[in-house]
């Protein structure tokens, strides 16, 4: 089945309108899920709306909240994200670096107490189509083993790289497990089995069913040992750099987002 592009975007800013957006800001979301879905990024977009439009019942998304300023450091910025929507905060803090590197050559900005972001190469893109590298990470609640293990201690933290050319920007953009969550829900709702494993069942063996590893919570890591390293470092610098909450620390509160 076929939905054209402006019906789709039409129907998520009615339903936004309804759960308290404004106008502008239910322009911006609806376009960044229809955007999502249109470029074939299911996992969030269209799949990805109705999750989001629950956060945003249970208070976990604040429809109308903006970041507000922390810290300042020349080029580096700390900035709070008062639960606004994690789309919205993430262009803004890109914003934000673009301008700061303007100014120095370089801009850093980090932000806590945010939420999904949806796809992280949306703000890579944003970096790139604005004449710059962009390099954007965040961390998540734990949903993968440290390698070795059996318990879900790390984030699948993603990562993006952008880098601008003149015949459109090279974009990096992956999860640090095998398949981002998103993609195993979208393999489980369509009961296909993943092309190759993507982690463990409650047995302890590799597995290509989503379901199974969706329901262990051990995703396999990128890399094995590799991809279960980064993802730290990954979270200690988004816990650093921002002020905010590490992975266990999200996951300890009982956070659903990072």
């Amino acid at each position: 089945m076929r939905i054209p592009y402006d019906e789709l975007f039409g129907t998520f800013y009615h339903i936004l309108l309804k759960h308290g957006f404004n106008e502008d800001r239910a322009l911006q979301c609806a376009h960044v899920f229809a955007n999502n879905s249109r470029d074939g990024v299911y996992s969030h977009g269209l799949n990805r709306f109705p999750v989001f439009i629950e956060y945003v019942k249970l208070g976990l998304v604040d429809p109308l909240a903006d970041p507000t300023p922390i810290n300042s450091f020349g080029a580096i910025e700390q900035w709070d994200g008062n639960l606004a929507p994690g789309m919205l905060n993430a262009s803004f803090c890109m914003d934000r670096a673009i301008t700061l590197a303007a100014n120095n050559g370089i801009g850093c900005v980090a932000i806590k107490n945010t939420n999904h972001w949806m796809r992280g190469g949306t703000y890579g893109l944003q970096a790139a189509e604005a004449g710059y590298i962009g390099l954007c990470f965040t961390n998540t609640i734990a949903n993968l083993p440290p390698w070795g293990g059996t318990v879900p201690r790390l984030g699948n933290n993603p990562l993006i790289i952008a880098i601008p050319r003149p015949n459109g920007p090279i974009v990096l953009d992956m999860a640090m497990s095998q398949y981002a969550m998103g993609k195993l829900q979208q393999y489980k709702m369509n009961d296909k089995p993943l092309p190759q494993p993507g982690g463990y069942d409650e047995a302890g063996n590799l597995s290509t069913d989503a379901g199974a590893i969706l329901s262990s919570g051990r995703a396999l890591p990128i890399g094995f040992w590799k991809g279960s390293g980064l993802s730290m470092v990954l979270d200690i610098l988004a816990t650093i750099l921002s002020g905010g909450q590490s992975t266990a620390a999200i996951t300890q509160a009982g956070r659903k987002e990072s």
